[in-house]
C-alpha cells in the first residue's frame, strides 16, 4: 500500500454505487474480481468530471494491494515528469524496468493538460511497454474524440496509442453528474432549509 503511493485511501465499499454513472454500475461487479488484471487487460474510465473515476480507480486498486498484487498510483503529468527528468539523467532504462513490472499501473486524469511532440512520443512509448503483459487503468475526462488535441494533434500517434490501449480492454462510460456539485447541492438546500425554518420560528 505504501508503494502505490495513492493519494488517498478510497475504498470500494465507500462508493454510493447508487449515484455511479449507469455503465459503471453495470460493470463494477465483473472488475471487482480483478480478473483484468489476471489477464494483463486495460481499463478505460472516461467521462465528466466528479464521477468517481479516481475513487473507483484507487479502489480497485487497494484491493489489488489486499490480494497481494504489485500496484503503482501516478498522476499522467508527474509521469511525463518523471519519464522527461530519467530521459535527461540517462536513466530511462531503469524507470521503465520499475514500470513493466507493476501487476496495475493507475495513470490518473488524461487530459487535464496536452502534451507537445516529444512529450507525445515519450508518454505513448512508456505506456506501450505493458501492453498485452500487464494492466493499466486509465482515468480521462475527455473523449476519445478529443485525445487528438491531449497528443499535440499528432493522429498517427494518437490512433496508435488508442489501438494498443483499448484491445481488449474494459471501457466504462463515466458521463454523469458530478458527485461535488450534487454535495454542494445538498449543502445550499440544507442551508436554505434552516433559514426558512429561523424565519419561520
Amino acid at each position: 500500500m505504501r508503494n502505490a503511493a495513492f493519494p488517498q485511501l478510497k475504498y470500494l465499499q465507500d462508493l454510493n454505487r447508487t449515484e455511479l454513472p449507469v455503465d459503471a454500475q453495470n460493470k463494477l461487479g465483473e472488475l471487482e474480481t480483478l480478473d483484468f488484471i489476471k489477464t494483463g487487460s486495460n481499463v478505460i474510465l472516461g467521462g465528466s468530471p466528479g464521477t468517481g473515476k479516481s475513487h473507483l480507480a484507487i479502489g480497485l486498486g487497494i484491493k489489488a494491494c489486499e490480494q497481494g498484487y504489485t500496484v503503482m498510483f501516478t498522476k499522467v503529468a508527474k509521469l511525463l515528469t518523471q519519464i522527461r527528468e530519467c530521459h535527461s539523467n540517462r536513466t530511462l532504462r531503469m524507470l521503465e524496468l520499475r514500470f513493466e513490472k507493476y501487476d496495475l499501473v493507475i495513470c490518473d486524469e488524461l487530459g487535464y493538460i496536452s502534451f507537445d511532440k516529444q512529450g507525445s512520443e515519450m508518454l505513448f512509448n512508456h505506456l506501450s511497454l505493458r501492453t498485452g503483459l500487464k494492466s493499466t487503468i486509465i482515468t480521462s475526462n475527455q473523449s476519445f474524440e478529443k485525445w487528438n488535441d491531449i497528443f499535440g494533434k499528432d493522429t498517427v500517434l494518437t490512433a496508435a496509442l488508442l489501438d494498443r490501449l483499448t484491445h481488449k480492454a474494459y471501457m466504462v462510460n463515466m458521463n454523469g453528474q458530478s458527485y461535488r456539485m450534487k454535495e454542494t447541492k445538498k449543502i445550499q438546500d440544507s442551508l436554505k432549509t434552516k433559514a426558512t425554518l429561523k424565519q419561520q420560528g
